[in-house]
């Protein structure tokens, strides 16, 4: 099973990204300084998106679709979430 989450910066920013243990991501992405050189100078980030996904291979093509949404269709994608 894989995620692919998008996080909320502190600078309002938002971060796509996968895993496979989000929990563990998340809080690598705002304790670590390894891995997270783009959430690293933007903490705390907070998670307000993530989908299951079967494989690596359909979390990455899902993220490269995510990716290239501008912020707003980003945000469009969010609110369904919610």
């Amino acid at each position: 099973m894989y995620f692919l989450y998008i996080l909320e910066c502190a600078d309002s920013t938002l971060y796509t990204g996968i895993t496979t243990d989000l929990e563990r991501r998340i809080s690598e992405h705002n304790s670590s300084d390894l891995w997270a050189k783009y959430t690293h100078a933007r903490r705390p980030v907070k998670l307000v998106y993530y989908e299951k996904l079967e494989n690596r291979s359909d979390a990455s093509k899902r993220e490269l679709q995510v990716k290239k949404l501008t912020k707003k269709q980003k945000i469009e994608l969010i609110k369904t979430q919610d």
